[in-house]
């Protein structure tokens, strides 16, 4: 599978920025997610790389080939891109079945494809399949109703699944009265067609292809009737629909109607198969189902998967990597642990993760030592240690920033450049209070003293020793764990308690912040700086 690079890649609407100079490499067999909110350009990323958008500039390669350079004029269209895209609401044809729905796409293949003789490659199949008696044998036992009788459309798909042959061959094998007769015509028939080959200085492989020397002849022609329906049979197999191909779409429940729309992207074996959030209209139940079956696909055939979704469970589950973006800038590109454990952002931290991330603004001063003296929660004083050296952070990020205002000034100085009407703001992360209704004082923020503390939920513990003394604002049990809201002062913090005890509204506790895991921004910059432990 081949590689996708987007360099530099811009999308504009007059001065409505949706994908702002991305750059962005998907590796061979990933399976990348493209998450954020609504609106926040993944889904123009994603129709970009299919050639459904065009970019208004930058570069796109699919593998070792150019498919769109602003520079160069080069756009290639998108049925010669090689990719499969799966569309959120299906777009299935009605009035067709979903054997005609899966095949559709491929009836209309016209290319540079091997040159093979078809009567001698449905001989090998006959060959083949009656050559292995013994499992014949117990397809066709297996195939039998409780009378004795022959189910024939259940012996047809067995056959089909188990020996890989087209409908077509089974139903020749199936309808033999003498399968010695039959296999003895098949060998004469492929001598035959070996002969005639040679007659016309070639030969035929074990696939029946046309050889001249070593080489694979081809020839520009169309998908023949029964490597069509080689095809539908082998998708159908991966996505479990072999028993559905007579029915039309009203017949099938959501998730099969997702398998059909999966099997047609698969059916001519796309390079890149692209996704628009194609799980929302399923309930929540099916949709976990179809997440597995995703996982699998993605392992089965070795494709490159690349998946647009705003849910963030979604792509935690699913993605080897996530493409994390906001009002069209790319905020984080990392596996998905990654990116919860070690977020680039406020932003970041925010978006990912169920429950939501506790913020907890603080004030400190770099200590001698390397720690961070904090105050937190209404005056309640902390020590963090952090992983890296903060003073040193600070030094480097400065420059840093320095360097990247130099390059959008020079930027924006360019001819070209088109100012951004939906300018880049400061995220607004959210600090849980008991009253809410009361607005913010704007508070001032210094460098290197105006700090944010990221805890997620699973850091917070019941500590009776050492804890912040707080009380139980509400709490809700599942079973295995309870996800409870811990009134401090006029803050509340969430956090995840495992086991099956029951905690009392109102009840007083005291709470602590374990693990080295507790994250650090600066709430100037709103960058990550260090994972470290804190001491209450």
């Amino acid at each position: 599978m081949p590689e996708i690079r987007l360099e530099h890649v811009t999308k504009r609407w007059g001065k409505f920025y949706a994908v702002d100079d991305l750059d962005l490499v998907i590796d061979n067999n990933d399976f990348v997610t493209l998450l954020g909110p609504s609106g926040c350009g993944k889904t123009t990323t994603l129709r970009m790389i299919a050639g459904l958008e065009t970019p208004t500039s930058g570069r796109i390669t699919i593998g070792d080939r150019v498919v769109f350079d602003s520079e160069k004029g080069i756009n290639i269209p998108p049925n010669k891109r090689k990719v499969g895209f799966l569309f959120q609401n299906y777009a299935l044809w009605p009035n067709m079945t979903v054997y005609q729905n899966i095949s559709f796409g491929l009836t209309n293949v016209h290319e540079e494809l091997e040159k093979i003789d078809f009567e001698a490659r449905t001989s090998m199949d006959i060959i083949r399949v009656l050559g292995r008696e013994k499992e014949l044998a117990k397809q066709l036992s297996e195939s039998r109703m409780e009378g004795g009788a022959l189910d024939e459309k259940k012996a047809l798909l067995r056959l089909i699944d188990t020996f890989t042959i087209s409908m077509s061959t089974a139903k020749r094998i199936l309808g033999a009265k003498d399968l010695k007769a039959l296999k003895e015509s098949a060998q004469k028939k492929l001598e035959e067609r070996r002969q005639d080959a040679v007659s016309h200085g070639l030969k035929l492989d074990d696939k029946a292809r046309f050889l001249s020397g070593s080489s694979v002849i081809t020839e520009t022609r169309k998908l023949s009737e029964e490597e069509i329906d080689l095809a539908v049979r082998r998708v159908s197999r991966l996505v479990k629909i072999g028993m559905f191909m007579d029915r039309y779409p009203a017949e099938l429940s959501g998730g099969q109607q997702q398998r059909v729309a999966i099997a047609r992207t698969l059916a001519p074996e796309p390079t890149v198969l692209f996704m628009d959030e194609p799980l929302s209209n399923l309930d929540a139940k099916l949709r976990l189902e179809m997440r597995y079956e995703l996982q699998r696909l993605h392992v089965n055939t070795g494709s490159t998967f690349v998946y647009v979704t705003h849910d963030q469970m979604e792509a935690m589950t699913l993605a080897t990597r996530i493409c994390l973006m906001n009002n069209g800038v790319l905020q984080q590109y990392a596996a998905p642990l990654e990116v919860y454990n070690k977020p680039h952002n406020l932003f970041a931290a925010d978006f990912v993760g169920n429950p939501s991330i506790n913020f907890i603004d603080a004030q400190g001063e770099i200590q001698k030592d390397g720690k961070v003296r904090l105050s937190i929660l209404d005056g309640r004083s902390a020590i963090f240690t952090p992983s890296v050296d903060v003073a040193r952070w600070f030094d480097e990020h400065s420059k840093t920033q320095q360097s990247r205002l130099q390059a959008q000034k020079a930027v924006e100085e360019g001819k070209s450049h088109v100012e951004k009407s939906n300018k880049d703001e400061a995220f607004k992360y959210h600090i849980a209070r008991v009253d809410e209704t009361e607005l913010e004082v704007q508070k001032q923020l210094d460098e290197r003293r105006s700090f944010v503390l990221g805890v997620r939920p699973e850091c917070l513990e019941l500590d009776p020793a050492s804890g912040i003394e707080g009380e139980i604002y509400g709490a809700m049990p599942t079973g295995m764990e309870s996800t409870i809201k811990a009134r401090v002062a006029d803050y509340l913090l969430t956090g995840v308690i495992f086991g099956n005890s029951r905690f009392k509204i109102g009840s007083k506790i005291s709470l602590g912040i374990g693990t080295d895991r507790i994250m650090l921004f600066d709430a100037v910059s709103q960058d990550f700086i260090s994972l470290g432990s804190i001491t209450l």
